[in-house]
């Protein structure tokens, strides 16, 4: 991609306009990522709504919603809200186990990585994902459940430098997957 060469004092923003016209012509020839998301027991409609978002920003492969995890057609109109349309454009499903799913994608050769700050976690910047990914987020209190750990091929983490130990869910999910999907675009 050539980068278009910037003069100080002579750059301008593009119009909602050209900002559309520029989206559709990239849905032309969209591919996605071999990305799957599970949430598992996200309690907050708005954190899911921003991860609907932030999957079709990036272009993941499905969206998983499990447990206690809010969906769109029970919950329209808080996810809407914070999704802006992005829930009818990321390919989703519902599943009451998680773990369940996540299994599916371990036979299928999906590499399961666990955004969780447990023992032997290694900071997401790190990780190289070396096939396909299934990337499981927990609650945003308890985390995952424990049963993922052993099902777990890589555990990430986020390092926290300041008072608190953790980001918001659907924060920690946009680092975490915009460089997974960094690094598969340049594999």
């Amino acid at each position: 991609m050539n980068e278009p060469l910037y003069v100080p004092g002579t750059m301008q923003k593009l119009t909602y306009k050209e900002i559309l016209a520029r989206q559709r012509a990239k849905q032309a020839d969209r591919k996605c990522i071999p990305l799957v998301v599970i949430l598992n027991h996200i309690r907050s409609l708005y954190n899911v709504g921003s991860i609907f978002r932030t999957a079709d920003a990036i272009g993941i492969e499905k969206l998983w919603l499990c447990g206690i995890t809010g969906t769109p057609g029970t919950s329209r109109t808080t996810i809407s809200k914070t999704a802006l349309g992005a829930e009818k454009a990321v390919n989703w499903e519902y599943a009451w186990d998680a773990l369940s799913v996540a299994q599916v994608y371990k036979d299928h050769g999906y590499e399961i990585v666990l955004l969780e700050q447990i023992k032997g976690a290694r900071p997401y910047q790190l990780y190289r994902p070396s096939k396909p990914v299934c990337l499981v987020l927990g609650n945003e209190v308890e985390g995952v459940s424990d049963e993922f750990l052993k099902l777990c091929d890589v555990p990430v983490e986020i390092e926290m430098t300041g008072l608190k130990n953790s980001l918001n869910v659907s924060v920690a999910f946009g680092i975490v997957a915009y460089d997974i999907k960094r690094k598969m675009s340049n594999r």
